[in-house]
C-alpha cells in the first residue's frame, strides 16, 4: 500500500452537489426578491459563498453575509441531503477501506456537518 491516508473533497468529487447548492442559493436570493433559474446558479458550486453573492449579484459584503445566512438556513435542514453520490463511488470507497486505507473527508463546511451528526 503506497498511501495509508486518502483525503477526499465531497462536492464535485464524491457527490454531485448541484441540486442542493443551487436550491439553497435560490432560497437566499428569493429572500431579497430575486428569482433565478437553478441552471444559472452553477457558478456558486466550489466557490466561497460570500464572494459569489458579491461577484455574481453585486451584493455589498454585509448583504452577501446575510445571503449566506439564508443559504445555510436551508442547507442545514434540506440542502445537505440534496446531494447525489456519483456512480461507482460507494464501491471505490469500500475497496479502499477493505485494503486498509484510512479515508478522510475534507470540507469547508465542518460546522454544518458536525451539527447534523449531533442531531442524528
Amino acid at each position: 500500500m503506497r498511501y495509508k491516508y486518502i483525503f477526499f473533497d465531497l462536492d464535485g468529487t464524491l457527490t454531485d452537489p448541484k441540486e442542493g447548492i443551487t436550491k439553497c442559493v435560490q432560497y437566499a436570493l428569493a429572500y431579497f426578491g430575486i428569482h433565478e433559474d437553478a441552471d444559472k446558479l452553477t457558478n456558486f458550486i466550489g466557490h466561497p459563498l460570500v464572494d459569489s453573492f458579491m461577484e455574481f449579484y453585486g451584493f455589498p459584503r454585509e448583504k452577501a453575509l446575510e445571503a449566506v445566512e439564508k443559504y445555510r438556513e436551508r442547507f442545514s435542514e434540506v440542502g445537505i441531503f440534496e446531494n447525489r453520490v456519483y456512480n461507482g463511488v460507494e464501491n471505490m470507497l469500500q475497496k479502499l477501506v477493505d485494503t486498509g486505507h484510512v479515508l478522510v473527508l475534507a470540507t469547508s463546511k465542518p460546522k454544518v456537518f458536525a451539527d447534523i451528526i449531533v442531531k442524528k
